[in-house]
């Protein structure tokens, strides 16, 4: 018999682990794969966004899911908490553009291993089996059966993630585990996910990244996100940075309701770019159009950009007229490509969608269904856009589950 059993080493279940230890409590953590903490070693592009550096009001507003269900966990450990623990165990952290927080060295490793390493001192016992089933007696969670064999606990943490990368581990067995204690599990979609397409151009401009530009989502008309940094065509759309967050942005994918526009020259207003454009076709009076923007624009998006704005590529740039110029900067200022879906959930950094908030309680993270057992991280029914929200997440609700196993 052991204290608590965690389904789940990733980063919620790991920090879970790690606090629970510190409590007193014997810990056996359950993790089907090799090595503790996969997902985590390969966010953010293996560099490891812990956290954002901000207030709880501004994580609560990068919080579209269930914001008020995290107020409790937040207020409880917060981003300064999440800092504070990972300085005070070697890995030292920095603040980048947007408040992001990464390890100074740029390596999820060393957030994983700090964890490992935390948990191997504190005596956390780690099994490499998959969790098959809950041990439910009198209507109380009091183990989990895993290769044929029982493990009993005073608690059990559900903290094995979402449907997201299943190379990682997560294949969605905590949504499995939470319906068969009576759980309602959330419709489960893909969130910071690539964006397919039906313009044809995005597979001539496979493998294009662009830096510096400002991607706007419109839902309709309507803007709902905005901004500055990097993106990549490719074969059946959109990817990238700027696409992944623009994606948590969309609610309720249908035909012809989402649009992405992407400025390509955002240092510059329509003024300045028209006064531009005039210079370089000053140096290119008599060539074709199509060959007097190459200044303008990367090669291999010339061409599309030629068919886009309706002038002929042979046209001669001396008889370009001043409508056909304005609306080329327009177009510069706002490349349209049309959104037709999401890649699939295994192609997404995180699931939205899972165990109902309605029955979870926020102060402890404890079932309202079932006593005795918890849920932390991806699992529950919110997530965050980029930025190391979603990271604070997991960690925050590790937190307040281990303090009250």
């Amino acid at each position: 018999m052991t204290d608590t059993i965690i389904i789940g080493g990733g980063a919620a279940g790991c920090f879970a682990a790690v606090w629970a230890a510190r409590m007193g409590k014997s810990v056996l953590i359950f993790d089907k794969n090799e090595k503790l903490g996969r997902k985590l070693r390969i966010t953010g592009k293996g560099r490891c966004n812990v956290t954002n550096n901000s207030s709880m009001e501004e994580h609560m507003k990068n919080i579209p899911v269930n914001p008020r269900f995290l107020y409790s966990a937040f207020s409880a450990f917060g981003a300064e908490d999440v800092m504070a623990f990972f300085e005070q165990l070697g890995v030292s952290l920095k603040t980048e553009r947007g408040n992001r927080v990464f390890p100074v060295s740029d390596r999820a490793d060393d957030i994983a291993d700090a964890l490992a390493s935390e948990m191997h001192r504190l005596g956390v016992k780690v099994i490499k089996k998959r969790v098959t089933k809950l041990i439910i007696e009198d209507g109380s969670c009091c183990g989990v059966c895993a290769a044929g064999e029982e493990y009993r606990a005073g608690s059990v943490l559900i903290a094995c993630g979402g449907k997201s990368y299943p190379n990682t581990g997560s294949t969605g067995d905590g949504y499995t585990l939470a319906e068969s204690a009576g759980h309602t599990v959330t419709e489960l979609k893909p969130s910071l996910v690539p964006l397919t397409s039906p313009d044809k151009f995005c597979a001539e401009l496979m493998g294009l990244s662009l830096r510096n530009v400002t991607l706007t989502l419109y839902d309709r008309e309507k803007p709902v996100y905005s901004e500055l940094g990097e993106m990549l065509f490719t074969h059946f759309g959109l990817s990238g940075p700027l696409v992944l967050s623009a994606s948590s942005h969309i609610r309720d994918m249908q035909p012809e309701r989402y649009s992405v526009k992407i400025d390509l020259k955002p240092a510059l207003d329509a003024e300045q770019l028209d006064a531009r454009i005039q210079r370089d076709f000053a140096e290119s009076l008599n060539r074709d159009f199509i060959n007097g923007i190459r200044k303008l624009l990367p090669a291999k998006l010339i061409p599309v950009a030629v068919k886009l704005s309706g002038i002929a590529p042979e046209q001669k740039i001396n008889g370009i007229t001043k409508e056909q110029r304005r609306k080329f900067g327009e177009l510069l200022k706002a490349f349209p490509v049309r959104v037709s879906g999401f890649r699939p959930i295994d192609e997404a950094i995180i699931t939205s969608g899972g165990v109902s908030v309605k029955e979870i309680s926020p102060k402890t993270m404890e079932s309202k269904l079932v006593p005795g057992l918890f849920f932390a991280g991806e699992v529950i029914d919110v997530d965050a856009y980029t930025g190391g929200f979603n990271l604070q997440i997991a960690f925050s609700t590790a937190y307040a589950a281990a303090m009250n196993m």
